[in-house]
Formats: C-alpha cells, structure tokens, sequence
C-alpha cells in the first residue's frame, strides 16, 4: 500500500481510481444506512463524498456492504481446490474466510498445509488459515501425518494464520493433556485466537476447557448450550453447513446483548448447497426471514468475525480499509449483483468476470499408496452374531445392532436381502493396506458398490457393497485415479469424481464436480440405494469419535467405550 497515495486521494488532492455514486452504505459500525459515495484507489477506500475518479459507476441505489466473511470452514469439504472454490462463493459476495485445512493435514501433514497457504495467494479472495490442533483424531485409525507443537510452530507466526483450529479434544483439554496444552500455549505465545470444538460439553468441564484458553465453539446444538457458552465468555460460530444446521435452534440467542460475540460460518459445505442456496449470503438470508435486522444479520458476516480474527483492513467501509464491497438492490434478501475485490470488479450477476485469473496450484507427493492386489475383503466367520453399524439417514451419529450373520462356504457375507451390507477401510499411507472389516444396513443398495477416499478424519478408502468383486473395483477405480469417488456393478465403474487433490479435492469447477456428484447419486439410486446423498453418509462412517459404532482400519470401534471390539459376538 501507497500511503502517500491513499492520503492525497483522501484529501481530495489526487484523483481516485473508482467513484460509487448513488449507493446506500451500510455502516456495521453505527447500525445505520448512509447515502453516500465511495472513493477508492489502489483498492482501498479513501473516502466518502464529492471525489474526482478515473471510473465512476452509478448504483442507482443499490445497496453496498462489506464483503461476507466466512469464520469457520474446511474448503475440501466443498471437494473444489482453493481456486475454484473461490470462483463459486466470490459471486456470492463472499469476500474473506477463515479455513481449517484440518483435511489436507490428516493426509498429507505439514505439506498439506504448505500447499493451502501457497494455494492462497494471488487469489480473488481472502483465504485465512487456523492451524489444525487434533490431527490425527484419535489412535484407533491410520492418518497420513501427526502435528504436535514442533510442526505446528512452523506456521503460527505466519500472517495468514489467524488461530489455532477447533481444539476437537476436549477431553484432553479437560484433563489437562501437556501435549494439548503445548498447543493452546504456542498459539497464545503468537497472540493468536484459540478456536473450540466442544459439543454438549456444560458445567465444570466447560468451566475448565474455557479456562485452558479456548474463546470460540461452532457446535452448539441448543439455545441452552449456546446461552452457557456464552455466559463462559465464548464467542459463538453459529453454523449452516450440509450436515449440520443450527440457525433455526440458536436463532433465540441472538439479541443486542450477545450479537457482538456471535458470527456465522458454514463448518462443511457441498457443492450442491453453495450453488442451489448460496453461502454466508444464504445463512443472512435465512437469519432476515427469521426476523432479525438486516444490518445486524450482515454485522454478523462482517464486522464481528473481523475483529475476532484481527483482520483490521476487512469487515467494515472505512478509509485505508480494503475495498471488498457486495452490492445488492434488495435488503432483506441481498443477493450480489456485483463483488468488488480489493476495489476491482471481481463478480456481477453470478458470475465471476472473466479477466480473472485462475492461479494454478502447486504440486503435492501422491496419497495413495496401495496396491490394490494386495487387499483382501473376505471375512471368514468367527461366530454366529455380528455387530452391525446402523445408518440413521441425514444424520452424523448411527446406531448399533448385534444381528445373525450369513455365511456362506465359511465367510461372513452380505446381505442385501437384509440391508446388510459389507464395509471396508483400507489404509492408504504405508503400502501396508490394512483393512478393517464390518457390516452396515441402511445403504439399501441391492447390487454393486460404493467407495470414497472423503473418509473423515484420516481419509482412509471406505468401501461399501454387496459383494467382494464389486467392492474390489470400486477400491481399484479410487486409487487409478489418485483418490475420488466410485460407484461400481461387478467389474463396471458406474460413474466417478476424480479427486486427484489428495483424494479430497478435483481442480473442476465446482459446477463440474456437483453435476459428477448428481451422476454418483443416481448410479448408487439405480443399485437400489435408499439414501439422499449415499456418499456423505459414508465419509462419516470412518471417523471414531462420533457416536456410536464406527469402523476404522483398526477395526469396529465402539464410540462410547472409546475402544476397538470385535465384529463377532459370542
């Protein structure tokens, strides 16, 4: 930044690069809706007024608000490089966000993490990072990498990391853990935030996670939950992702009192959603329908999480600060007309301009490393009674049922006559392949398989089917194509999304990746699959510290217990 520039333009003395004449500003300042123009040069507001400009557009009474700022997200979840990313949520006047790469980091460490800051720059959008704090999840699966406080502080200094991520281990925090609070200390050594993750967590054991340093929660459930959380000293996230939708629960919290601690974030959002409803735009949209004020609900994707995170140059319309700007013509439904970036039209319509460029990536060491020859998905019976995990549809959480197994020459099988299917996870990090082995219903599918390298937290392959062969190939398609997602009948692939970005990420563009997804969805429907979204449902099918019976590479793990148990019943 010119300084001396950006005074002179302030001034009057120097011409600015773009006048807005004719907007309605919203001051998330003040609360208030000023009629004024804004100058800007050298893509920062120098001021407001009666300016001489190289360009003047006429907004004929629109609206102007500070670009949206996301406060908590995982870009993988969206399945789309940080590129892409950025050119589905820009035109929806998403300006800033606030990321936790805790993904990448399970699968590939600190490279992972190398990768998303350099995938960063150059973008039309301001990528900010947190620093995963729980990677791996837990000791009962295999991960691609561990970050302790030694690997960590190679980045927290660094400018783009705003904090240290949800802090998923509670318990360890509660229990005064050295290794977890080494971490909770690097951060605050750095001056950074320390985010929460702490679901259901109440009274003394709150009391001791808050105490330990943690400042922020984004999984409050319950108006209670959040009113406690709050009262603790916490800021609150409050979250409208795909797989958890909390607005409508929380929406009572939401007063003059506590909106200055509260924000909003989208935690994991899919394609699907981003396009057909939007994103920080959408959960103002729906949080207006509620009833709260326009200017409060667009307060609450500004200003706070900018002053949460320390972004002094974002979150508000002031001089010097950068010029991210959304214009809309409709204030209690705003949808961006237009985007400005850093003062430079950046999206109108919907769309992204096309003189924006696409950075491209850097590279990444490959994730897969398994022979798929070398896996084995039969199971010789060990008993009579097997532990089945059971799918509760659009939900995180599943049940658990001991069942008769069918067997068949010796070997536990599917049944899909039954809904109960085979589940696999096979470890991709050593070249060892190890494989656990279960059972699951609620897939309904009646042929064929399904398989995913999204296998929260580790990304492990997941595998589901209705027998060995087809679970096989779909195993064999995922690593061809360095990670992705299957659907296979016998020795057919069906449809797939490559995800060669880690096995998480496809550098598509997201509206070539929803429209794979579509097809996924109906191969899996054609087979007989019951499920609304069969692919989600599994990646959550891998991650242990979600009740209430999981598999992982180790084997069944039981979430309750916090234990590895076995798959045959006596």
């Amino acid at each position: 930044m010119d300084a001396q520039r950006l005074i002179q333009c302030a001034r009057g003395d120097r011409q600015a690069d773009l006048l807005l004449k004719n907007g309605r500003m919203i001051d998330v300042l003040s609360g208030r809706i000023e009629n004024v123009d804004i100058a800007v040069i050298d893509g920062r507001i120098a001021g407001f007024g009666d300016y001489a400009a190289d360009t003047v557009v006429n907004l004929s009474g629109s609206f102007v608000a500070p670009g949206f700022i996301d406060a908590h997200l995982h870009i993988e979840s969206a399945m789309a490089s940080v590129t892409e990313f950025a050119r589905a949520v820009v035109p929806l006047g998403v300006t800033t966000v606030v990321a936790d790469p805790h993904e990448i980091a399970n699968v590939l460490g600190v490279e992972g993490i190398r990768y998303m800051l350099a995938a960063a720059e150059n973008q039309p959008l301001g990528v900010y990072y947190t620093l995963p704090s729980c990677v791996p999840a837990t000791a009962m699966e295999t991960a691609g990498a561990a970050l302790g406080v030694r690997e960590l502080s190679r980045f927290m200094g660094e400018e783009r990391i705003r904090a240290l991520a949800e802090m998923m281990n509670f318990p360890g925090v509660v229990a005064g853990d050295p290794a977890v609070l080494g971490k909770i200390a690097l951060a605050r050594q750095q001056g950074k935030r320390v985010d929460g993750h702490a679901p259901g967590l109440t009274g003394k054991p709150l009391a001791a996670y808050v105490a330990a340093g943690i400042e922020s929660d984004h999984e409050c459930t319950t108006a209670a939950e959040a009113r406690e959380k709050l009262a603790m000293g916490m800021h609150i996230m409050i979250r409208e992702g795909t797989g958890a939708r909390n607005l409508d629960a929380l929406f009572p919290v939401i007063n003059e009192k506590t909106m200055d601690r509260m924000m909003w974030c989208t935690d994991d959002r899919h394609p699907h959603d981003i396009l057909a409803e939007g994103h920080v735009d959408h959960i103002i949209r729906s949080a207006v329908a509620l009833g709260l004020d326009p200017v409060s609900a667009i307060r609450m994707g500004t200003l706070h999480p900018a002053r949460y995170f320390g972004l002094h140059d974002v979150g508000a319309l002031t001089p010097g600060r950068r010029a991210d700007m959304v214009i809309f013509p409709d204030l209690r439904a705003p949808r961006a007309e237009a985007v400005y970036v850093g003062g430079r039209l950046t999206a109108e319509k919907g769309n992204m301009r096309p003189e924006i460029p696409r950075p491209l990536s850097a590279g990444l060491p490959p994730s897969m490393h398994i022979a798929p020859d070398t896996v084995d998905f039969a199971l010789p019976a060990q008993g009579r009674r097997i532990r089945v995990i059971d799918v509760i549809p659009d939900q995180l959480v599943t049940g658990q049922s001991v069942l008769d197994a069918t067997i068949r020459d010796g070997m536990a099988v599917a049944d899909p006559s039954r809904d109960i299917l085979k589940i696999a996870v096979v470890e991709r990090y050593t070249g060892k392949g190890g494989t656990g082995l279960g059972f699951v219903r609620g897939f309904g599918l009646r042929r064929g398989a399904l398989a995913s390298s999204v296998a929260h937290d580790s990304h492990n392959i997941i595998v589901v089917g209705t027998d060995d062969k087809a679970m096989k190939t779909a195993l064999e398609a995922v690593v061809r194509m360095g990670g992705g997602l299957c659907a296979a009948f016998e020795r057919d692939v069906r449809a797939a999304l490559p995800l060669p970005i880690a096995g998480l990420m496809s550098p598509e563009p997201m509206t070539v990746i929803r429209d794979r997804l579509d097809d996924l969805i109906a191969a899996a429907a054609a087979m007989g699959g019951t499920l609304r979204d069969p692919f989600m449902t599994l990646s959550f099918l891998a991650l242990p510290v979600i009740p209430e019976l999981k598999l992982t590479d180790m084997g069944l793990v039981d979430v309750g217990r916090f234990e590895v148990v076995p798959l045959f019943v006596e």
